[in-house]
């Protein structure tokens, strides 16, 4: 299956419901998640059998968040949450960077050499319809020792569908996470930020937390690179949760403006890490 090519329209009409259901979910933070995102025109079928090449371990052990918000080493139901988490109560001087949408042939290869040339590691929320032609990419991300994440199959507002509806998109791309690294994803984050009781229970069945973020750059607005670094600096702070974005339309701000802030919080202290992963 190619990446949809009617998702730019559905994700337009999608935005206003997004943004009123978003007001409904207690906790949320108030911005939207990323609406209007198209599938990655780049997006195409990898060169040569994907299943060929064998599933290896990262080559980095991660440093964990502690604290009650990350998985325990155990697979299984979690939990029903009733709002996502926002932040990594960490008690330090860290941060979480988060990318949405990939993997995406053309912008997420730049944001990966970025955080390998200042050994950093970060979260990559994946869509299932963008790793079918992207799976040496989501290897890639693994061996690198990025956490992946769960941000469904086509990118749809869960908030209007039925629960079955929803398992699928949810089910899918955790099946194909699992399948191309040979871990399956232990955090979940609902496109466009719209959550519900359903969308709670299917991740928490599939022993998934629900991240959403504390600051929000808007790169799929295209606002230019300074206001992207600037929403970044402007919202740094102990435990924080970074959205951007790595693939769904234009991200060459995206991955230019990474190479700019991370560098300033580094230097300014700031220790970027991942939640704890399974049996870690």
């Amino acid at each position: 299956m190619k990446p949809d090519e009617s998702c730019p329209g559905r994700r337009a009409v999608f935005r206003g419901a997004a943004l009123l259901g978003l007001a409904a979910v207690a906790g949320c933070t108030g911005r939207a998640g990323a609406p209007g995102r198209p599938a990655s025109p780049s997006a195409r079928p990898a060169a040569g059998p994907q299943a060929a090449r064998a599933v290896r371990p990262s080559m980095y052990r991660l440093a964990p968040i502690a604290g009650d918000d990350a998985p325990q080493g155990t697979t299984g139901k979690l939990p029903v949450r009733h709002e996502p988490i926002l932040h990594m109560d960490t008690g330090e001087k860290s941060m979480v960077l988060t990318f949405d949408d990939g993997p995406d042939p053309e912008y997420t290869p730049g944001i990966l050499s970025t955080l390998r040339k200042h050994d950093v590691r970060a979260m990559f929320f994946v869509c299932g319809e963008q790793v079918e032609w992207n799976k040496d990419l989501l290897r890639e991300m693994a061996d690198d020792g990025h956490v992946i994440g769960n941000h469904t199959w086509t990118h749809p507002l869960l908030t209007q569908m039925s629960r079955k509806a929803i398992r699928s998109e949810i089910e899918r791309t955790y099946e194909i996470i699992d399948d191309s690294i040979g871990e399956p994803p232990a955090w979940f984050r609902a496109p466009y930020g719209a959550w519900n009781r359903n969308v709670f229970r299917v991740g928490a069945d599939l022993g998934m937390e629900p991240l959403a973020w504390t600051v929000d750059t808007l790169d799929w607005t295209e606002p230019g690179t300074r206001k992207i670094v600037r929403r970044v600096m402007d919202g740094a702070a102990p435990g924080v949760v970074v959205l951007s974005h790595d693939a769904g339309g234009n991200r060459s701000q995206s991955v230019a403006a990474l190479r700019t802030y991370l560098p300033e919080l580094l230097d300014e202290g700031y220790r970027l890490t991942v939640p704890r992963r399974r049996g870690a």
